[in-house]
């Protein structure tokens, strides 16, 4: 071991929060990581409590068979762990994963009040640095389902067609993502702030009925092709979160490919704002387009074989011609007004993925033949 290495015990270590914890710890290195689970003897855990430099003190009990289990594993747990911290010589940093229900008067959340009144007399002695997590519902990868988390339940769930149970589809949940919630407290390892109390921002409230809302829409995704609003910080996490979930079987899916002689044409994906991105498939020879639009725009990328594209200025017949190819990649856009083509002059596929500032409507095509 590095003698700069920091020693840091975790409780709960088999648990959401840890698991996320402790592989940024690894990921970062300088540490020691001494893990206490379930299976650890109490004697371990004074070995690593008396030699520690930090805890993470994640393990607690949220979903009994009875009310004496809370005070057992939440604070009778808690208070061993700090009378054998007592024989520890360093003025360590203490985390504590605290809850949201330590406000409210159920058996959970008094329990969770009792620990963090434990701590806070201990802290007053000056042995540890505390620093308070009052967490609401933590969402993200590895979390259990069907245990005490709603999102990993719905996304369990839909990812393999299973119809989720909803109770209250009014009642609303705060939310905060396991990334920033791991962030948050790794900061507090080097954190001087005198708050004890610490709030993991941001904090997303929501509905259960939209939550649900959303779940289910990232599964019709791979029917209609239409990505999420990633660009919204709660949505893109919800999204990774949901495909998390998935089957390892059923990561892949297919597209549709419209296919005939002259090659195919296959919508990749399709976004509310963004437009679509397809991939076209063209034989040796063949020509595609001749046609051009009043608004929608676009932009070819040759990826496999040897192109042509031409264009003709639909008002002033202006016109120009670009040779690309998948050797080198370049972007040729496609602006409105222009009549345009793109020819395969080689002697292979030609592959090219084409995004459009819209996604294709029937009834409003804006597309018209004009040859170039």
């Amino acid at each position: 071991m590095e003698k700069n290495e920091v020693k840091i015990l975790i409780t709960g270590s088999n648990g959401f929060i840890a698991q996320n914890l402790i592989i940024r710890l690894l990921q970062g290195g300088g540490h020691e990581l001494m893990l206490c689970g379930r299976s650890t003897t109490e004697e371990q855990l004074k070995h690593d409590a008396v030699s520690c430099d930090a805890v993470f003190h994640l393990a607690g009990v949220n979903r009994p068979e009875n009310e004496q289990e809370f005070w057992d594993g939440n604070v009778a747990f808690t208070v061993k762990l700090l009378d054998f911290l007592k024989e520890n010589k360093k003025q360590i940093r203490f985390i504590f994963a605290s809850s949201i229900q330590a406000e409210r008067d159920n058996p959970y959340g008094r329990s969770k009040l009792a620990a963090e009144q434990e701590l806070l007399r201990y802290a007053k002695q000056g042995n540890i640095k505390l620093f308070i997590y009052r967490l609401p519902n933590v969402f993200g990868k590895w979390c259990r389902p069907n245990y005490n988390s709603v999102v990993a339940t719905f996304c369990h769930c839909v990812s393999r067609g299973i119809d989720i149970q909803i109770h209250d589809a009014g009642a609303r949940v705060e939310l905060v993502y396991i990334d920033d919630v791991a962030e948050d407290m790794l900061r507090s390892l080097e954190s001087e702030d005198a708050d004890i109390y610490r709030q993991v921002q941001p904090v997303y409230p929501i509905c259960v009925r939209e939550l649900a809302d959303h779940i289910r829409s990232f599964h019709r995704q791979r029917e209609n092709f239409v990505l999420p609003e990633t660009g919204d910080p709660f949505i893109k996490k919800l999204y990774s979160t949901y495909l998390s979930y998935l089957e390892q079987e059923d990561f892949k899916y297919p597209l549709v490919m419209h296919k005939d002689d002259r090659g195919s044409f296959t919508e990749f994906v399709r976004t509310g704002a963004s437009g679509q991105v397809s991939v076209n498939v063209i034989k040796p020879g063949i020509v595609k387009g001749n046609h051009w639009h009043h608004t929608k725009v676009e932009k070819f990328l040759v990826v496999q074989g040897r192109a042509c594209i031409r264009f003709r200025h639909m008002q002033t017949g202006a016109s120009a011609t670009y040779v690309v190819t998948g050797e080198r990649l370049e972007v040729v856009d496609i602006p409105a007004g222009y009549t345009h083509n793109i020819e395969n002059i080689g002697t292979d596929d030609l592959v090219t993925v084409m995004w459009a500032n819209e996604t294709f409507d029937p009834n409003h095509p804006d597309t018209y033949y004009e040859e170039v």
